[in-house]
């Protein structure tokens, strides 16, 4: 099965976002053939978490980039990610990647984990 290149975004990254994971992907020396894989696991106090880390490309995944940043999502995930909105806080009470996701039913306190 072909990797899947989008036009389409399925999901967005705020500037601040981009910004911080560009710092990451620098200071921690990760190479551009890494993708951002934004993804959904079973577990939380929700039902499921959110998945956010470097990988590899991976056969069959839909592709799309984010000020040049590719961002990479397993097929089979997309209906629990299509439209959100991933943000970087960084306040006085707060601070981390955050998801603004509207397919979420419910979500839990600390905001890592949603019911779908």
């Amino acid at each position: 099965m072909p990797d899947t290149t989008t036009e389409t975004k399925p999901l967005s990254l705020t500037a601040s976002a981009i910004n911080q994971l560009k710092r990451i992907r620098t200071e921690q020396q990760i190479s551009d053939d890494h993708g951002l894989r934004v993804g959904v696991k079973g577990g939380g106090c929700s039902g499921f978490t959110y998945i956010l880390g470097f990988d590899q490309p991976k056969e069959g995944d839909m592709r799309f980039d984010a000020d040049g940043m590719q961002v990479l999502l397993d097929k089979g995930h997309a209906l629990y990610l299509l439209g959100i909105e991933i943000d970087w806080v960084d306040g006085l009470n707060n601070r981390g990647f955050t998801f603004n996701n509207p397919n979420a039913k419910s979500t839990c306190g600390c905001g890592t984990s949603f019911a779908a």
